[in-house]
Formats: structure tokens, sequence, C-alpha cells
């Protein structure tokens, strides 16, 4: 996906567009494994931005060969309780973003909860799921966890429906735990969270859902999916989290004339 402007402006000082990101994702709001926001400082004047998930070296390398000033991510470098050691991986990705000056911007949580830019709310457009309105549209910590129904409003028949269309919508086939006894119930009630969000299973269940789309599955979530009657999609964690970052970054660069390309690197994850 690249969204290039034909006339390109100036661009925006790094300072600009890191308050440009915060006011837009407010990272303040959330408590994060990491930290949001500028994680590696680099030219002073951004132009042309490389959106992806994951701040890899193969994704650093092609914003290298995009000429890119600055990288905006769902999964940065940093990550609380990791090893603070330069050495290995991330001296590897430190040393190329810092040989080429280039900015690196991450957002987490901030970016799966965004209403209308974000992980969920996009994977959500992509579904054709809509939210409920107000509190019932949204569930768990934080409110990260999105609840609604199909914008036909006429639900799947069944969760192997959904589930097939989840397969193609997303190009990648999903792993789905259904028990036999609501295999020919409709479903009305969809629950999605993007990325490793299992451990948001149980706030779904207890939310009403009838089914429970996240990017992974855990041990646990395949008896809670049987025994309660909730069925649980597992669609992969990269692939249900590849459109927070290229919307928002192709928002921010349509306001202010930047050029933009998403890269998305291939991840089985």
């Amino acid at each position: 996906m690249t969204t290039a402007n034909d006339a390109m402006s100036d661009g925006v000082s790094r300072a600009e567009l890191l308050k440009i990101f915060n006011s837009l994702l407010q990272p303040e709001q959330f408590k994060d494994y990491g930290p949001n926001g500028l994680q590696v400082e680099g030219k002073t004047h951004v132009r042309r931005i490389v959106s992806g998930v994951t701040a890899s070296l193969a994704l650093i390398e092609a914003a290298v060969a995009w000429q890119a000033d600055a990288i905006f991510v769902h999964h940065g470098l940093f990550w609380r309780g990791q090893d603070g050691r330069v050495t290995g991986w991330m001296k590897q990705r430190l040393a190329l973003l810092l040989a080429h000056d280039i900015n690196l911007y991450a957002y987490h949580l901030p970016l799966d909860a965004h209403p209308e830019w974000g992980n969920n709310a996009q994977l959500g457009r992509l579904l054709g799921l809509s939210p409920h309105e107000g509190e019932a549209g949204r569930f768990g910590e934080s409110g990260l966890g999105f609840m609604g129904r199909t914008l036909a409003g006429d639900g799947f028949a069944t969760a192997d429906s959904l589930a097939r269309h989840v397969t193609v919508a997303l190009g990648r086939q999903v792993v789905l735990v259904d028990r036999p006894a609501r295999q020919t119930a409709a479903i009305q009630n969809i629950a999605w969270c993007t990325g490793g969000a299992q451990g948001y299973f149980e706030a779904a269940i207890e939310a009403g859902a009838d089914v429970f789309i996240t990017g992974e599955i855990s041990e646990p979530q395949a008896h809670y999916a049987r025994e309660m009657g909730v069925a649980y999609i597992a669609c992969g964690h990269h692939a249900s989290e590849r459109y927070g970052a290229p919307a928002v970054a192709g928002h921010v660069a349509a306001q202010y004339g930047l050029l933009h390309q998403f890269i998305d690197i291939d991840n089985p994850a």
C-alpha cells in the first residue's frame, strides 16, 4: 500500500510529528508494555514515512531502500522487562536506524484502541463489523476489545461461516474452536481484539459474545470455548494487526503532505 502525494510539502519536524501522533493516539491514557512515541531519534525533518507492523530488520532495510525519514510501527524495539544490552538483533536494528538517521515511532496499545484508525477499528471495517453504540461496543481492560455485529445486521448462520469469511478477508487460514451444540446457532454478538489478546476471551464471554476473534490462541481458550459455548477464532497475530499502522500513518501523511508507504513484512505468526 502506497499513498504518495504528487505535491509533497516541505514536511514536518520530528518534534511536530511526535506531537501529531500523540494528539491522535493519546498514549498517556494507557499503561503499556513499553514506551510509546519516538523510540529512536533520527533526522530533524520528516518528508517520507514508512509504516509497518514490527520494527524488524527487514522493515528497516526496506525503509532505507525507500529513503524514509521515519518509520511508524505497532511493535517497536523496547519492551518492559527485556534484556537492556545492545547486542545481537537489537544492535543490528539500532545500527541501521542510526546509520541512516531514521526516526522510529512506535505505538502499541494506543494503536489498538483508536476508535477510527486503530487496529481493532480497521480490522472491524475490513470484516464488515460495526461496534455497538457506547459502552456496549467495548470491553476488557482500557476498553481495548470491540463488540458489535455485521454491518448488514443479519449476522452469520454459524461460527464456521464467520471463520470462512475471516479466512477470505485476511488471506490466511484461521483456527476455529466451537462446541458442537453451537455449530447450528446463529452468530449475533461478535467480539474482536487484534494480536495476542487471548487473555481477553473471558471478558468477551462476560460481555455477551457469541464468538471472539483475535490473533492467537493458547491452551486454555480451547477449553473455555467448548465449555462456555462461545466460539473462538484465531486468525494470526500479524495478520490481524496489518491495518492500524498504515491507517494512522496514511491519515497523517495526507494531512501534512508527506510521502507514505506501507511495507508488509510477511510473518506466519
